[in-house]
């Protein structure tokens, strides 16, 4: 198994390099049998004007998150997916360190899944909670 994650975790950040991904620093870290979990600095690049962590930068770290976790657990090679609505609760803010989304199935449809994913700082403390729906879209 382990050799088997860390391919899946290669093949999550590889594919990253020159998108929205790789300019918000996000980087795959674990994935496990229902789960994949990422990591993201807190930094200026990703703060609003008042110096915390943009709600917009959670969010597309949570799409990021589970639409990957939908690849890896949809067979990416038979399906496109896309998310196609994102909800997003932020509890709590962050000024520098890191954040880390997990992304969860909640239901894993034949056409469309909704995800739950958590982000939390280094104290694992909830900064936001998102839902996010995806569709697999057969690549015939």
């Amino acid at each position: 198994m382990n050799e088997h994650k860390e391919k899946i975790l290669s093949v999550c950040n590889e594919i990253c390099k020159g998108t929205l991904m790789e300019t918000l620093d996000i980087t795959y870290i674990d994935v496990g049998e229902n789960f994949l979990l990422a990591k993201m600095p807190v930094t200026p690049k990703v703060h609003q004007p008042d110096g915390v962590l943009h709600g917009g930068a959670s969010v597309a770290l949570a799409e990021s998150v589970g639409s990957a976790a939908s690849y890896i657990f949809l067979d990416g090679q038979k399906f496109f997916v896309r998310g196609i609505e994102i909800a997003a609760n932020h509890v709590r803010s962050i000024k520098e360190g890191f954040v880390y989304a997990r992304a969860s199935i909640l239901h894993k449809g034949r056409t469309t899944q909704l995800w739950e994913i958590k982000i939390t700082d280094e104290e694992d403390r909830l900064i936001s909670n998102c839902k996010l729906t995806t569709i697999a879209l057969p690549k015939n």
